[in-house]
């Protein structure tokens, strides 16, 4: 599910904002860019986001503002005038005295790292209770937006089941009626091959509910009506687990009776309306994914 939040704190150091945002997936996945200063918060980072979010790919970007002498957090770099005035010293008399070519150049002194130091500072160093309250802030406001998304997914997810529940309303009402139909093919059939004395009534209705045993969907239909009953309750739990997964499982099972009714409805009538309530079943498998 989508979702956007932000966050800033004050801190001894700077300004410190976070942005996160999210998007489906069907697991928890996360990027965090941060600077420097909060690099050894990371795992933490992933098991505060992961207590808000369990699901979706989650981007985080952190911004350490407002820094003294510093740039994101990172401390500033600074020339060792004494040590590269002592290099240059060092390189030009080696030069005469060897009677060597060439000059003293950037290139030639840049090789020597220890010319680049950092500035010394008696800035304090970022708090963990810091990071983690803008963390949790920004989150929050994610989940809101997410919350607020989830609202209007189950007026969908309701529209779906409801158009499920009136397909399967008229299925039912077809179900008893093709019977009878194929019951009067088969006497018609019958009479036509042997003579109309010899019809034996009782062996007629022995096939005939044999057909008809075989074309029984009552127990699938009933079970579908199970799982949409289920999947309304679901969606009116207060749960502290994410109800996300069990919901695609539900969906699963509404597909699979909803391919047991069409394999065995004998009906083209009620095979179109099996296709139209696969299709809502399968408009429910998209959505799901992006319920936590």
């Amino acid at each position: 599910m989508t979702g956007f939040g932000d966050a800033e704190l004050e801190t001894p150091i700077g300004v410190l904002r976070a942005e996160v945002r999210t998007v489906n997936h069907r697991f928890f996945s996360l990027n965090v860019r941060n600077p420097t200063a909060l690099d050894r918060f990371e795992p933490q980072i992933r098991e505060w986001l992961k207590s808000h979010i369990s699901r979706g790919h989650v981007s985080v970007t952190y911004r350490l503002e407002g820094v003294d002498d510093q740039e994101d957090g990172v401390p500033a770099l600074t020339l060792d005038d004494a040590r590269a005035a002592q290099y240059i010293h060092v390189f030009r008399k080696l030069k005469e005295k060897f009677d060597l070519p060439g000059e003293v150049t950037l290139d030639m002194l840049a090789r020597h790292t220890d010319l680049v130091v950092r500035v010394s500072t008696d800035a304090p160093a970022l708090e963990v209770e810091a990071v983690r309250e803008v963390t949790d802030r920004a989150a929050l406001a994610t989940v809101a937006m997410r919350e607020a998304e989830g609202r209007s997914l189950r007026v969908d997810l309701e529209a779906r089941l409801d158009a499920i529940g009136k397909v399967m309303a008229i299925v039912t009402e077809q179900a008893p009626e093709r019977l009878v139909r194929e019951r009067e093919r088969l006497r018609r059939s019958i009479q036509e091959l042997v003579d109309t004395s010899q019809l034996d009534d009782d062996r007629l209705a022995r096939e005939i509910a044999l057909i008809a045993d075989r074309w029984d969907i009552s127990e699938e239909l009933v079970r579908l009506r199970s799982h949409i009953d289920h999947f309304r309750a679901m969606l009116d739990e207060d749960a502290a687990e994410p109800v996300g997964k069990r919901l695609g499982f539900l969906v699963q099972e509404m597909h699979r009776e909803a391919n047991t009714i069409g394999s065995k409805s004998n009906d083209a009538e009620i095979e179109q309306r099996v296709v139209a309530i696969k299709n809502e079943i399968e408009r429910l498998r998209e959505q799901i994914e992006n319920i936590e």
